[in-house]
């Protein structure tokens, strides 16, 4: 596939109509390169060009060009965002400058925010040009008006691209996409991102696949260098920590300096600390606000609103303001806690002087020592110019039945022409007819096991063979229902007799079989069952330890480019010197005691801890994989572990460290990281844990078999998992072939659990495992053993655990360079939640 020219010559620019030109003339402005080369692009196009530069304006003035030259009725244009507050802010930008030009324009918006009266006013009356998110997009294809609504679209132009197109978001989009070209065969799609890597794959999955080779590729320069710094108070990085909250009084300093200040976090629990921390610091009283995905949507209307007009000083936020939002009094950015991945960070940073001449301006803040590193690995990267991001997949089967059905209630479909429609989507380019076939037999009838019953029957045929919604039920709770974003529910952990200890995610569960141990509350639990409500747990055998401290399904782990930086940065010696006076100090510690993790192979430490019934082996891990494949070794590495006899205790993973440990010395540790684990040991901890059960109410709710939501009514989370797991159970015993439990294993093993990226790991490290025997913890080994037990306790429980603390890092340093700031811990428990997602979606 060859990439187009840059940008055509300037002078094959098209003249700008009187109104565009005279209003760019009035505030002195002119075009950039990259926005006249869209501007004389025809067909489908990729602008990538970085924050600030002007993407949005080049998306659209085509559209506005168009639109001034050839007046029209009906929808021309149709943007899609991955954010409503984004489609919400392109919106207002748009209105101003139509408003100011007197052109007879309307832009309007349609997501889940948009008042119903509003959405039936838009399909009688469409306006030029529609702003809304892939979600609402479905919900517009599945209505009887979509040929009519789309048939004389022109463009299509999706912001921020790299955001969700890899997802299955992007999916549900892609099939949309497939859709739209056959109801507006003509429209030319246009992609906008600054955080593109692939820019072929991206480009095969915006355009239909017969025109993947004639999407234009245009580019902007890059723009000034980002002024980015490190920040380190007094010289302080403590050992654990994931929030940075030991850094607030800096960040409030610097937030009192500045016009504006966004301070990122990664997770919505997070976010509400920091908030308090925040206003506990402000004796200014200086206007600070908070803006999460799981906020009301008037409160984050108003606090968009009060961005948007200067009045606020700083917002702590977290993804739902990542992307795209132009406010110009923004001229700082803090990101709190490790960026996750180096696109992320240019995403985030990119909000501070959201201008394509001046320099954005951000400081990080790292909540541990691994964080530093991995928060330099991101600074090398952005400095560097290399991003990263989530690639791409084979598309889910359950998001192909609910787009069955939703194409299916807007008109009869004939199966052979849907599938060569579908296959037009990059993601199902490759879909075989036996698959496709078996998922719309699943949305006709439910699939062979659940034929007989009539609540699964969806399609009915006519006498043209071709298949339609059954009634108007069906139709209705398809609507109700659509969409990719499946809401964890929380589940109570109580005792038999009722009692309720609290609520943890569901997510919690995943990985637990009968008998784990864990820590909640401040005591130690052991898990017994899941039932519709909630976790049953007892209380263990005194003495018990925690088996099973943290398992949390990761949705935001280290990216694979990070942590090849890191592991290349611990091997260069040489280059520690640019680190902080802590972090040089702990490496330096490391490598007097044992070793340090190289960019090849994997650095195994085993040591003992303990005295007598007390005495524990460790085992530490440096594989550096990201939480999802770290947890799913663990798992496997404990049940091997129970195999060769060593008595395992529990593990816990960190993004950087797996850490696990047993009653009985291991001397060989390489049998541990063979890659055949994957093959038995997978197979029965699959088989024990509830794993596949949750998995499949997340993708039985997405292809449509359990509805959450009825008329006036909704199902609790207990409910859907009570009838998932009732589902899942049929179809193991009589139909286990099912189009969903295979969508289901897909889903576990690659989201979940991220086999792909365990086993070209265990391959990459066979033959090359370097095993350090110790007497006694290493210095790098410290902060993954300090997650042990990380639980929201209080009193005595939190005392004795920051004593703890303190005798482990004692423990590690005896006899060697004290490190500058001390054997200290941020000053906080809890659970990492840095696995949260923050969608703020339709």
């Amino acid at each position: 596939m060859t990439v187009q020219p840059t940008a055509p010559a300037s002078d094959a620019t098209p003249a700008l109509p009187e109104p565009i030109a005279g209003w760019l003339a009035a505030r002195g402005w002119s075009l950039h390169a990259h926005q006249r080369a869209l501007l004389a692009t025809p067909g489908h196009a990729l602008l990538l060009a970085p924050t600030g530069a002007g993407k949005t304006l080049a998306g659209f003035l085509p559209s506005l060009k168009a639109l001034i030259e050839r007046p029209r009725d009906g929808l021309h244009t149709l943007y899609v965002s991955p954010l409503k507050a984004l489609a919400a802010d392109v919106a207002r930008n748009i209105e101003r400058p139509v408003a100011e030009m007197g052109v007879a324009i309307r832009a309007e918006t349609r997501t889940g925010d948009t008042a119903q009266s509003a959405k039936d006013r838009q399909r009688r009356d469409p306006p030029q040009i529609l702003l809304t998110t892939p979600e609402s997009l479905a919900l517009l294809l599945s209505s009887h008006e979509a040929v009519r609504l789309f048939a004389g679209l022109e463009r299509i132009v999706i912001d921020e691209v790299h955001a969700f197109a890899p997802t299955k978001r992007g999916q549900l989009l892609s099939l949309g996409l497939a859709r739209l070209a056959q109801l507006a065969p003509a429209a030319a799609r246009i992609g906008l991102s600054a955080t593109v890597r692939d820019v072929d794959a991206y480009r095969r999955w915006l355009a239909p696949a017969a025109e993947a080779d004639r999407v234009a590729l245009v580019s902007a320069p890059p723009g000034p260098a980002a002024d980015i710094q490190m920040m380190v108070p007094q010289a302080r990085i403590p050992w654990s920590g994931h929030t940075g909250r030991h850094a607030l009084a800096a960040v409030y300093d610097q937030i009192k300096a500045h016009r504006t200040t966004l301070v990122f976090v990664n997770t919505r629990s997070i976010a509400e600390r920091v908030f308090q921390d925040l206003w506990a610091l402000n004796e200014d009283g200086l206007e600070i606000a908070l803006h999460h995905g799981s906020l009301a949507r008037d409160r984050r209307v108003a606090v968009e609103a009060a961005m948007a007009r200067g009045g606020l000083r700083a917002v702590v936020c977290t993804a739902s303001l990542d992307l795209g939002l132009d406010w110009g009094d923004v001229d700082l950015v803090v990101q709190l806690g490790a960026p996750k991945g180096a696109s992320r960070l240019v995403q985030r940073i990119g909000r501070a002087n959201h201008r394509f001449d001046q320099p954005s301006k951000a400081l990080l803040v790292p909540g541990n020592r691994f964080e530093y590193l991995e928060a330099q690995a991101a600074l090398d990267a952005v400095r560097a110019g290399e991003l990263d991001g989530e690639p791409f997949g084979p598309g889910g089967l359950d998001v192909l039945a609910q787009h069955i059905l939703g194409c299916a209630c807007a008109a009869p479909v004939c199966a052979d022409a849907l599938y060569d429609e579908v296959r037009q989507a990059a993601p199902y380019a490759a879909l075989s007819r036996a698959d496709f076939d078996d998922a719309f037999d699943y949305v006709v009838r439910g699939g062979y096991a659940l034929r007989r019953y009539n609540q699964y029957r969806r399609l009915v045929e006519d006498e043209q063979g071709r298949w339609r919604a059954l009634g108007p039920k069906v139709v209705r709770q398809y609507r109700m229902n659509a969409g990719t974003i499946v809401d964890a529910p929380m589940l109570e952990v109580k005792f038999k007799n009722g009692r309720v200890l609290g609520t943890v995610e569901e997510w919690f569960a995943l990985g637990l079989s009968p008998g784990d141990t864990f820590v909640f509350a401040g005591q130690v639990l052991a898990f017994e069952a899941l039932d519709q409500r909630g976790l049953i747990v007892t209380r263990p055998r005194r003495g018990a330890e925690p088996m099973v401290p943290i398992y949390a399904g990761a949705r935001m782990p280290l990216s694979t480019h990070l942590a090849d930086r890191v592991r290349a940065m611990l091997a260069d010696r040489a280059g520690w010197q640019r680190f902080a006076p802590p972090v040089r100090q702990w490496l330096a510690m490391q490598a007097r005691v044992s070793d340090l993790p190289g960019p090849d192979g994997l650095l195994v430490e085993t040591f003992p801890r303990g005295l007598g019934e007390r005495r524990r082996h460790y085992l530490v891990a440096y594989c550096f994989e990201g939480r999802n494949a770290h947890q799913t070794l663990g798992m496997l590495v404990t049940k091997r572990l129970e195999r060769l006899g060593r008595r395992p205790m529990g593990f816990v993973a960190t993004d950087y460290v797996l850490a696990v440990w047993s009653l009985d010395p291991v001397a060989e540790p390489a049998a541990l990281f063979a890659p055949d684990i994957l093959v038995r040991e997978l197979a029965d901890w699959m088989a024990e844990t509830s794993m596949l059960k949750r998995t499949f109410r997340e993708v039985s709710t997405i292809a449509g078999l359990i509805d959450k939501k009825h008329p006036g009514a909704e199902k609790t989370g207990r409910q859907v998992t009570f009838n998932a797991d009732l589902i899942y159970d049929v179809l193991r015993k009589y139909d286990p072939d099912h189009v969903l439990l295979r969508a289901t294993w897909a889903d576990a093993s690659g989201r979940l659990t991220d086999l792909d990226r365990l086993r070209a790991h265990l391959e990459r490290i066979e033959g090359r495992i370097r095993h350090r025997a110790l007497g006694r913890v290493s210095p790098l080994a410290v902060p993954v053993l300090l997650e042990i037990g990380r639980e929201q306790v209080s009193g005595a429980h939190q005392d004795a655990h920051l004593v703890d603390a303190e005798a482990l890092i004692a423990e590690a340093t005896e006899g060697l360079d004290t490190p500058a700031d001390g054997p200290e811990t941020e000053p906080e428990t809890g659970i990492d939640r840095n696995t949260e997602t923050d969608p703020n979606v339709a």
